[in-house]
């Protein structure tokens, strides 16, 4: 009970200090929306796997800019005063669950807004949504824990970007098939691997994060 009381305290915390900054969140969705009018632009008209993979590459880069922050605005005497407060477990599952949130969030008016811009067709559009939160929460378990660990490597970008690279790629594939077959409006037993592996990929990476981020805190 009182681990929960400390993650509901600190995703509070985060919520407050996003909204009192609004600058964070208005810049994450400036980004979103021009970066699909410009492959609007770019593009115009795109065929059905073309519109799937780039919608995935504009959620991949947007996901990095929103969670990067996650462990670099916290200053180094902010980090003691949380050492003193809560358990490392609360505060990185805090912060998973705050980007968890963000990332729905920004996952829903990206698709909206794609939808709009890039018109298409769905074959399964609420398979294709599931598949948008799951993905979303597929990228704030990884990015978070990354960011976590470039946080103490001096908030290294390119540490984080080799770090991600092994996890994100096969994650990205998985995200694209799963996808592709809502498009193409298959059965949904044809996507149930896909769902397998992104729930286990999240499973291990959530674990890992429990037993390596008091490690990191020590530090």
């Amino acid at each position: 009970m009182e681990l929960l009381k400390q993650i509901r305290f600190l995703i509070q915390k985060e919520i407050i200090l996003e909204w009192r900054s609004k600058y964070a969140l208005n810049s994450i969705l400036l980004y979103v929306v021009s970066t699909i009018f410009v492959c609007y632009l770019s593009f115009k008209k795109t065929e059905p796997i073309t519109w799937n993979a780039l919608f995935w590459i504009i959620m991949l880069f947007a996901s990095i800019n929103a969670i990067s922050k996650s462990f670099m605005q916290e200053s180094r005497g902010r980090q003691l005063y949380y050492y003193s407060i809560a358990k490392p477990q609360a505060i990185i599952l805090a912060k998973i669950c705050y980007n968890v949130l963000l990332m729905l969030l920004l996952a829903i008016i990206a698709l909206v807004v794609y939808s709009i811009v890039f018109q298409n067709t769905v074959g399964d559009p609420l398979y294709y949504f599931i598949a948008v939160l799951v993905g979303s929460i597929s990228f704030s378990t990884v990015f978070t824990m990354i960011s976590a660990i470039a946080s103490r490597a001096g908030n290294n970008a390119t540490l984080m970007a080799i770090l991600s690279f092994p996890v994100i790629i096969p994650l990205l594939i998985l995200l694209i098939k799963f996808s592709k077959n809502a498009m193409d409006g298959l059965d949904r037993s044809a996507s149930l691997d896909e769902i397998g592996v992104l729930t286990a990929i999240n499973v291990v990476v959530i674990t890992v994060s429990l037993l390596l981020f008091p490690y990191l805190w020590r530090d």
